[in-house]
């Protein structure tokens, strides 16, 4: 056995208000990782994240080798958590680690725009690496890879809006 995670989101945001509130009452998670390399080696980002956690959830900061290690460690089997990357290609080094994320798929929630990306929906950017990480974890390894900003949104599928922008 191991944890059974309630969500994996990609959100350039982080832990936020949106998250804090709605996601964690519609997934009812037992916990919230939020897995960065950076951010866990940055202390004040790290504690202004974990204050963040709504009440009753705990919130944690770990790097993406963390994550795989207690993924795979049956002590950790009681976590049911919403788990949070900063980007993409992050959530996919979560699963070429060995995360199974079949249950769940991949939400990509916010992308924060920088040069050379496009918009694909009025809160996912895109970018040659966004669209790697994008077309490994929906072709490769067949999960489902979608936009997502709060839960009563549907679903957009990102392969679609990926061939719809040239990607």
């Amino acid at each position: 056995m191991t944890m059974a995670i309630c969500l994996a989101r990609v959100d350039s945001r982080l832990l936020h208000g949106q998250i804090a509130t709605v996601w964690a009452r519609s997934v009812k998670p037992n916990r919230i990782l939020v897995v960065s390399d950076t951010v866990a080696h940055d202390v004040l980002r790290k504690t202004l994240i974990t204050q963040a956690a709504p009440p009753g959830i705990r919130a944690n900061v770990i790097t993406v080798d963390k994550m795989i290690q207690i993924y795979h460690d049956p002590r950790f089997d009681v976590f049911e958590p919403l788990l949070l990357t900063e980007t993409v290609e992050d959530m996919a080094r979560l699963v070429k680690g060995g995360l199974d994320l079949s249950q769940v798929g991949v939400d990509i929630g916010s992308l924060a725009f920088h040069e050379g990306m496009k918009m694909v929906t009025n809160s996912v950017a895109i970018g040659p690496l966004q669209a790697e990480a994008i077309h490994y974890l929906h072709d490769e390894v067949g999960l489902e890879v979608y936009a997502q900003k709060v839960p009563a949104d549907r679903k957009q599928n990102l392969s679609d809006l990926l061939l719809r922008n040239g990607f």
